[in-house]
C-alpha cells in the first residue's frame, strides 16, 4: 500500500517542478480522449530531464507506476494511469534549437506541434506529420504513438522524421537513442541479434502500421535505428526528454481538390489509385460527418485530395490532373488559402462530430484507427460494414484512405453490461477481420488499452513474447505506464462511463439535445481537446473557445477540463462533495460563458449552461456572492433608478472617486473597473415621448408613422434601454428608413440574461415566464410583421438575443411559448435581410475593425451582418475571440487580469492596427464597454453606424 505522504513528500523535496495530489489535478488526468479512465496518484510537472530522473526514482522506491502525458489527446487510454503522471506541458515545452539549413529542430516533449510549425515556417520548412489535433497534440505525445496526420503519404509517420532522442529509462540511465544501435539500452541489442528470422518475417508491411513495438527497425539492414524502435511504444519503455526532429520542405503552394463520390466504399476504392500522382494528402470522410453548410461539391463521401507546387498555377495545375483522372461525381479545386482552412477544418473536427450519430445519439472510440493495405481498402471498409450491421451497431468511418487507415466512432452501448459485452465480441471478430485484410489493429493512435489485448491475433504469441522481452530490457521493474501494450488491462476494464450515474440527476435546464440527462450532457467531452489551443492561429478563423484557457493556459480554465471535473464530480470519487464541489466552483469561475465551445466545439459542449445549472445547484440555500446580487440583479437595480429618476445622481456619485470605490466593494466589483454611466432618459421612454410628439412632427412637414406600413417588434433589452439608448434610437430611424414601422412590447420584457449567468435560475424563469406573458399578444397577433416571416423579433444586444435563443426554450422547456419566443428571435441585420430586402443601406465606405460578438458567433451567427456591412462599404474581417468583459464577469472581483488577458488576445490589437479612418465595430454593450475602459476607444453598434450614414452618404 502506497503511503501518499510519503510519497508526496518524497516528491516535492526531490523535484523543482510542481507536484499536484489535490483533487483538481487528479480529476483533470483521470482521462485522455479515449473510453477509458484511470484515477493517478498524483501529478508532477517536471522542469527538466534532472527532474524526470528524480520523480522516476522516487516513485521507483515506493513502486509506483508513471505515465508521461503531454496534451491528453491519446485515444486508446495511454494517457492515463493510477500512478504519478508526469505532465510535461507547463514547463518541457521550448522549442530549443531549429538548425534551417540541416533541416532539423530539437524540442522537448511538451512542445504543441503548431509553435514547431510556426517556427518552422519562416525558413519554408514544416515538420512532416500532422494530426487533426495539431493545435494541442505535443511531439511527445507524437513520438509515444507514432503519430502520422493527413501528410502521411507524403512525409511518412513521426517516426520517419525522428532523427534522435534523449530518454531516461525506469532506473535513471540517460540514454541517447538514435540510428547504428546507439543509444540502446544493454541488453537490447543482443536480443535482437538472436531473434532476427522473426523480426524479419513477423511484421506485416503497412504504411500505416503502428501496433506493437517497431523491433524491427533494430535490423541491420534498416540501420539498427533505436530511436525509430523507440517510437510508438506509449511511454512504456522509457521517459522522452528531448528529441531530435526532422522537417521537411514545405510547398510554396498549395491547392485542394475535394473529389466526390457515391459513398465512402467508392472513395476508399479510389483512394490508392491516386498516389501515383504524387499528392501531399489523400483523406476520406462521408456526409453523416458534414453539416449542410461546409461547402463540398455535392456527394455521399469526398477525398480531400492535396498538391503542392513552386507556384499557386503548378500546385493547381496537378489537382487538376487528378481530378481529370478521377471517376467523381463532382468535384472542385480551391486554391485560395481561406478556403482550404475552412475546408480542412471540416475534415479536422471529424473526430469530434463523429461523436454524435445524426440522429443524436452517442458514438464513443475504440476502434478508431485500423489500417489496411491502401489497395484493399474499398474491400475491407464493405466487410467492415458487413460486421458492423451483424451486432446491430452504427459508425461513419472517414480518415487516412490513402494510407489505409480508417477513423471511426461506433454507437457502442458502454453504459449497460449487456453493451459492453457486444463491444468485446465487436473488437474481437473486428481485429480478426483486420488480420485477414493483412492490416493492423493501430495505424496512427497506438494500441493503448483499447486494442493490446488483440495483439495475439495480429502478430502470434511468439512475438508478443518477444514484445514482453524487449519491455524488461528497457523497463525491468514495469514502472512506465503499465498495463499497455504488454501485459495488457482487458479492452472493457477501467470504463469511464461505469461510475456516473445510473439515473439522470435533477436539473433545472432541459438538455434536449441529450434526452434531459445531465450526465449525457457532460459525457458530450471526449477530449480531444479543440478548446486548448493556445492562441487563435493560422486557419481558426473567427474562433471564441476558449478565450480562460487562452489566457491562463491551464487545463482547468479549458472546456475540456471543466468538463472533466463536472464528469468527476458526479462520479463521486475524486470529487467527493457533488454540486457543493469547490473544485469545480474555482475551475468555473473563469469561465466566461462565451458560449463558444457550444459552435466551436466539435461536439457542442455547451459550457455556459453547465455553468448556470452548477452554481443554482452550488448556492442553492446559501449566500451568494456579493456581485451575483449587484450584477445579477442588474434589471431590477437599473428599473429602480429610472422609477426614482435618480439616474444622474447615481452618475455624479460614481464619479467620486471614495464613493465609487465604497460601491464596488459592495457590490463584488473588480476595484480597477469603471462604473458604467446610466441614461439619463431610457430608451423606452425616449420612444414614448417620440410617438406622442409624432402628430405635432407631421404638422410641421415630418413624416408620421403610417399605420399601413408593415411593423417590427423590437425588444427593449435591459442594456439598450438604460445604459446605450442610442443604439436603439439608431435602430429605430434605420428600421423606419427601410419603410418599418416600430412597435415594443409592454414594460417588464427580460431575457434573463443575467440571472441565468450567475446561475440564479429560478429567478430566471420567474422573470422568462413574465416576458412569455407579456409576449404572447405579440406573438399571436398577426399584424405584427407578414405571417411568411415567422414573426420576428428584433434584439439588438447579440447576448440577450443569445439567451432568448437558446437559454429560454431549456430553461422553460415545459412552456411551447418558449420555443415559439425564442423561433422569432432575430438580429438588427437578420430583421433589415428579411423584413425589407429591396431596402439600401447607405454607403458608408470606410474600413471596419472591431470584433464579432462571441454570442453572435456561438448562436446567432453573422451571416446577415456581413451582407450587411459589404452593401453598406464597410470592408475588413472583424477578429474573432471574446473581448473579455462577458457581461458580468469581467467586473466581477478577482476577474480583471484576465479579462483584460482575453480582450489583449484578438480585439485589442485589431483596434491597434486598424488602417486610418476605420470605424471600431462592437454590436454588443460589453465589449464596447471593454473598449472604452481599456483602449479608450468608442465601439459603434452597426445600427448607429448606418443611423449616421442616413444623415447624407446616400
Amino acid at each position: 500500500m502506497t503511503d501518499l505522504g510519503e510519497l508526496r513528500a518524497g516528491l516535492t523535496k526531490a523535484v523543482r517542478g510542481e507536484v499536484a495530489f489535490d483533487a483538481t489535478a487528479r480529476a483533470l488526468t483521470t482521462m485522455d480522449a479515449s473510453n477509458y479512465r484511470r484515477v493517478p496518484l498524483g501529478v508532477v510537472s517536471p522542469r527538466d530531464a534532472d527532474d524526470v530522473a528524480a520523480a522516476l526514482s522516487v516513485c521507483r522506491a515506493q513502486g509506483v507506476p508513471v505515465v508521461a502525458r503531454g496534451g491528453g489527446t491519446s485515444i486508446a487510454g495511454q494517457a492515463t494511469g493510477t500512478g504519478v503522471v508526469l505532465d510535461f506541458t507547463r514547463h518541457m515545452n521550448r522549442i530549443v534549437s531549429l538548425d534551417a539549413e540541416a533541416h532539423t529542430a530539437i524540442v522537448q516533449p511538451g512542445v504543441v506541434l503548431d509553435r514547431l510549425q510556426e517556427a518552422a515556417a519562416p525558413h519554408g520548412l514544416r515538420f512532416g506529420p500532422d494530426p487533426s489535433t495539431h493545435g494541442r497534440c505535443t511531439l511527445g505525445g507524437m513520438i509515444g504513438n507514432n503519430s502520422c496526420g493527413s501528410h502521411s503519404v507524403a512525409w511518412g509517420t513521426t517516426a520517419d522524421s525522428v532523427r534522435e532522442l534523449s530518454v531516461v529509462t525506469a532506473r535513471g540511465e540517460f540514454l541517447r537513442p538514435g540510428r547504428a544501435g546507439q543509444g540502446a539500452p544493454e541488453g537490447l541489442r543482443a536480443l535482437a541479434e538472436r531473434e532476427l528470422r522473426l523480426l524479419r518475417t513477423g511484421f506485416p508491411d503497412l504504411p500505416r502500421r503502428i501496433s506493437g513495438y517497431a523491433l524491427d527497425a533494430l535490423l541491420p539492414e534498416k540501420g539498427a535505428d533505436v530511436a525509430r524502435s523507440f517510437c510508438g511504444s506509449e511511454g512504456t519503455l522509457g521517459v522522452l526528454t528531448e528529441a531530435v526532429v526532422r522537417l521537411v520542405e514545405a510547398p510554396r503552394a498549395r491547392a485542394l481538390a475535394v473529389l466526390a463520390y457515391a459513398d465512402e466504399s467508392a472513395a476508399a476504392s479510389a483512394a490508392a489509385g491516386l498516389l501515383p500522382y504524387g499528392p501531399l494528402t489523400v483523406e476520406g470522410m462521408a456526409a453523416d460527418l458534414v453539416r449542410t453548410d461546409a461547402g463540398l461539391p455535392k456527394g455521399g463521401a469526398w477525398l480531400f485530395v492535396e498538391t503542392g507546387g513552386d507556384t499557386a498555377g503548378e500546385a493547381r495545375a496537378r489537382a487538376e490532373a487528378i481530378v481529370r483522372a478521377a471517376d467523381v461525381v463532382d468535384a472542385s479545386v480551391v486554391t485560395d488559402p481561406a478556403g482550404q482552412r475552412a475546408l480542412w477544418r471540416v475534415r479536422e473536427d471529424a473526430s469530434g462530430t463523429a461523436t454524435r450519430m445524426p440522429d443524436g445519439s452517442e458514438a464513443w472510440p475504440g476502434w478508431e484507427d485500423c489500417a489496411v493495405p491502401p489497395a484493399r481498402l474499398g474491400e475491407y471498409l464493405r466487410d467492415f460494414r458487413g460486421l458492423l450491421s451483424a451486432h446491430g451497431l452504427r459508425g461513419t468511418p472517414y480518415g487516412h484512405f490513402g494510407d489505409g487507415c480508417i477513423h471511426v466512432r461506433i454507437d457502442f452501448d458502454l453504459l449497460t453490461s449487456a453493451g459492453v459485452a457486444r463491444f468485446r465480441r465487436f473488437s474481437e471478430e473486428l481485429a480478426e477481420l483486420v488480420v485477414s485484410h493483412g492490416g493492423s489493429l493501430s495505424g496512427e493512435h497506438g494500441d493503448g488499452q483499447a486494442r493490446a489485448e488483440l495483439l495475439p491475433k495480429m502478430y502470434g504469441e511468439e512475438m508478443v513474447g518477444l514484445f514482453e522481452r524487449a519491455k524488461a530490457v528497457w523497463d525491468p521493474d514495469d514502472l512506465l505506464n503499465p498495463g499497455m501494450l504488454v501485459r495488457p488491462s482487458p479492452l472493457d476494464a477501467n470504463l469511464r462511463f461505469a461510475v456516473l450515474p445510473s439515473e439522470p440527476v435533477d436539473v433545472a435546464f432541459g438538455y434536449p439535445h441529450d434526452g434531459g440527462d445531465f450526465s449525457a450532457a457532460v459525457r458530450r467531452c471526449v477530449g480531444v481537446a479543440k478548446c486548448r489551443t493556445a492562441a487563435a492561429g493560422p486557419g481558426s478563423g473567427s474562433g471564441v473557445m476558449c478565450p480562460s484557457f487562452r489566457a491562463t493556459g491551464e487545463e482547468e480554465h479549458s472546456t475540456r477540463g471543466r468538463a472533466r471535473l463536472l464528469h468527476e464530480m458526479l462520479a463521486g470519487e475524486v470529487v467527493t462533495d457533488g454540486w457543493r464541489s469547490t473544485e469545480v466552483r474555482d475551475a468555473l469561475d473563469l469561465c466566461l460563458s462565451c458560449k463558444g465551445c457550444r459552435s466551436d466545439c466539435p461536439v457542442e459542449v455547451d459550457m455556459a449552461t453547465y455553468k448556470a445549472e452548477f452554481l443554482h445547484h452550488h448556492y442553492a440555500g446559501r449566500r451568494r456572492p456579493a456581485a451575483h446580487y449587484a450584477m445579477g440583479w442588474l434589471p431590477v437595480w437599473l428599473r429602480a433608478l429610472t422609477r426614482m429618476r435618480m439616474s444622474g445622481l447615481v452618475n455624479s456619485l460614481a464619479s467620486v472617486r471614495v464613493l465609487a470605490w465604497a460601491a464596488k466593494r459592495l457590490g463584488g466589483v473588480a476595484p480597477e473597473r469603471e462604473i458604467p454611466r446610466v441614461a439619463r432618459e431610457t430608451f423606452r421612454r425616449w420612444f414614448g415621448r417620440r410617438a406622442r410628439r409624432l402628430p405635432e412632427r407631421a404638422r410641421r412637414g415630418a413624416p408620421a408613422t403610417d399605420v399601413r406600413r408593415p411593423t417590427t417588434l423590437l425588444f427593449p433589452d435591459t442594456f439598450t434601454d438604460h445604459l446605450s439608448p442610442e443604439v436603439g434610437k439608431a435602430a429605430v430611424r434605420v428600421l423606419e428608413d427601410a419603410g418599418r414601422q416600430v412597435v415594443l412590447p409592454p414594460p417588464g420584457v427580460c431575457c434573463g440574461l443575467t440571472y441565468v449567468s450567475t446561475g440564479q435560475l429560478d429567478r430566471a424563469r420567474a422573470v422568462m415566464r413574465r416576458t412569455l406573458d407579456l409576449m404572447e399578444p405579440f406573438l399571436d397577433a398577426s399584424d405584427v410583421s407578414d405571417a411568411s416571416e415567422g414573426e420576428p423579433v428584433v434584439v439588438l444586444e447579440p447576448s440577450c438575443a443569445a439567451a432568448l435563443r437558446t437559454d429560454l426554450p431549456e430553461l422553460l422547456h415545459d412552456d411551447p411559448r418558449a420555443r415559439r419566443l425564442a423561433d422569432a428571435v432575430v438580429t438588427f441585420a437578420e430583421a433589415l435581410e428579411r423584413q425589407a430586402p429591396d431596402w439600401t443601406p447607405p454607403r458608408l465606405d470606410r474600413p471596419a475593425v472591431g470584433q464579432t460578438h462571441c454570442h453572435q458567433h456561438a448562436i446567432l451567427g453573422d451571416g446577415p451582418d456581413r451582407r450587411l456591412r459589404e452593401a453598406a462599404g464597410l470592408t475588413g474581417e472583424l477578429s474573432g475571440g471574446c473581448c473579455g468583459l462577458a457581461g458580468n464577469f469581467g467586473f466581477e472581483k478577482g476577474h480583471y487580469e484576465v479579462s483584460t488577458a482575453c480582450a489583449e488576445d484578438q480585439l485589442l490589437p485589431s483596434v491597434r492596427t486598424a488602417p486610418d479612418g476605420a470605424v471600431v465595430l462592437a454590436d454588443g454593450f460589453s465589449c464596447r464597454t471593454q473598449l472604452a475602459q481599456l483602449a479608450n476607444v468608442r465601439g459603434r453598434h452597426l445600427a448607429e453606424l448606418l443611423a449616421e450614414g442616413l444623415d447624407g452618404h446616400r
